[in-house]
Order: C-alpha cells, then structure tokens, then sequence
C-alpha cells in the first residue's frame, strides 16, 4: 500500500489545493481524549495529523506546547501506549495520514527497529524527529524506508544551502520549513522569512514543503498556501484544548479546528 502521505500530497497537487495539517499533543489533556481528538479533527478536513510525543525537555517547543507536554507527563504515558491510541484510531475509522512528533530519545530508548515496525502496525505514516539531524539520519531513514514510513525533516531560514541540501536528501513524505528562528508559539503576522526559505528548498527537492511555528488562523493558512504546498497549526489548537475540559470538548475543538482551515 503506498504511504498515505504521498497519496494526499498527490491529490492535493492534482486538485491545485493546499494542504492543512494540525498538531496536538499525545495525553493531552490524557490519552483517550487525543484518540477522540484525532478522530474528530480527520473528520474536519485535516489532510495530515501530527501527534507530537511529550517530552522533559521541548527545547524546540513554546509555552503553549511546553504546559501541553508537561500536562501529559502528569499521566502515565510511554511510546507503546501512543501507538496503541493510533491503532485504536484506525480501527475507529481514521484514514488522514499521520504522522509522530518527538525528539530522538523516547524512540532510541524504545529501540529504533521496535519503533519502526509497532509504528507500521499502528497506523503511522511517519516520524518528524525535531533533533535528529541529517548527518545522523541514514540509519533511522533506512529503518524507515524498508516499511515504507516517510522521515519528515525540520528546515530552518538560518540553514546554509548546503545544509538545506542535507536535509532535503535525508528527507521523505515532506519537508517541514520552519517559518522564522525560535520555539513554536502563535504570532499576529507571518515572518517573510518562510517565503524565501520555501524558494531555497525548492531549488533542492521535489517533496512537498509544509509551513509550521506560528501559523494560528485561517488567514495566516491561506496566504502560506500560496508559496508552499501545506500549513502546520499547533499551537492555536494546543491552547483550545488547554482552555476547554467539557465533555464536549472534543467537537468543540473540532469545530475550532474546523475554523482553522480556509475553505477553498
């Protein structure tokens, strides 16, 4: 079966659409909530989904992801138990791509070869590890490659071309380019800095380019839509869900999520 985020990328393509990609974190506010989560927003029009794995020590993540990771934490919670809520989504229904978000040691300590193939099981599509740079990518990208799970890559505007050229050769489904320097976390205007980096990316692959840090409404979606291929909303979400602990708090948040993405 090909991957499924190479087949949405293709139909987004072929439909001359952009892609919308929301974030939350795994057990936040605790695991059975972010199983119903990902099934609601893969109803309300997400083309990929992005489970980020609660870490200790988010150094690339805001004050809005940092509480969501440290809410979680409160909870038992492990690599395993994340899987297991991605497979209970696919058994409910969910077909949107989707892909983990975490840093290299939960998964190195969870064995990068167990990972790769309870992640395939599960459901999952692909792994954005936010610390693992291109020079030590080749033995996971492999362990990837041969079950058909995408390595996304994070890019940065203050990456050199030839480290933007690194990148885009360790990298499949995706590339994620960063929209400026910094932690994740909600901004008014857009930094032009992820325009020109989208270009320079261009000039080295042909995957797909998703925008993320600092994306947060319709509008800012919209307009990133119109130099790269996909838009990351993380933050805007993570605080909905921070704010809103009702029993309908799931289709709330869906309904938000629902708002998030620009109707074209």
């Amino acid at each position: 079966m090909q991957n499924r985020i190479k087949s949405e990328f293709e139909n987004l393509k072929a439909a001359g659409r952009g892609g919308f990609i929301p974030f939350i974190v795994a057990g936040d506010p605790d695991l059975e909530t972010s199983k119903r989560l990902i099934v609601e927003i893969g109803k309300r029009g997400a083309n990929v989904i992005e489970l980020g794995v609660p870490f200790s020590d988010p150094v690339a993540d805001g004050p809005t992801i940092q509480a969501a990771s440290e809410r979680a934490l409160k909870n038992p919670i492990s690599i395993e138990a994340i899987l297991n809520i991605v497979a209970e989504a696919r058994a409910e229904g969910l077909e949107t791509p989707l892909i983990l978000f975490s840093y290299f040691n939960p998964i190195l300590q969870f064995g990068l070869e167990r990972f790769a193939d309870e992640a395939l099981k599960s459901g999952v599509d692909g792994v954005l590890i936010t610390d693992l740079v291109p020079e030590e990518a080749a033995e996971f990208k492999s362990i990837l490659d041969v079950r058909g799970l995408s390595l996304i890559m994070l890019a940065a505007p203050t990456s050199s071309d030839e480290r933007l050229r690194k990148i885009c050769a360790a990298a499949s489904g995706f590339i994620y380019a960063v929209s400026r320097a910094g932690v994740t976390g909600t901004r008014d205007a857009l930094s032009v800095d992820a325009e020109v980096l989208v270009g320079r990316l261009r000039k080295f692959t042909d995957l797909p380019i998703a925008v993320g840090f600092g994306i947060s409404t319709a509008k800012q979606v919209e307009e990133t839509w119109r130099y790269a291929d996909a838009a990351v909303v993380g933050s805007a979400i993570v605080a909905e869900i921070a704010a809103d602990s009702g029993e309908d708090a799931v289709e709330k948040i869906g309904e938000f999520v629902s708002t998030l993405r620009p109707q074209n």
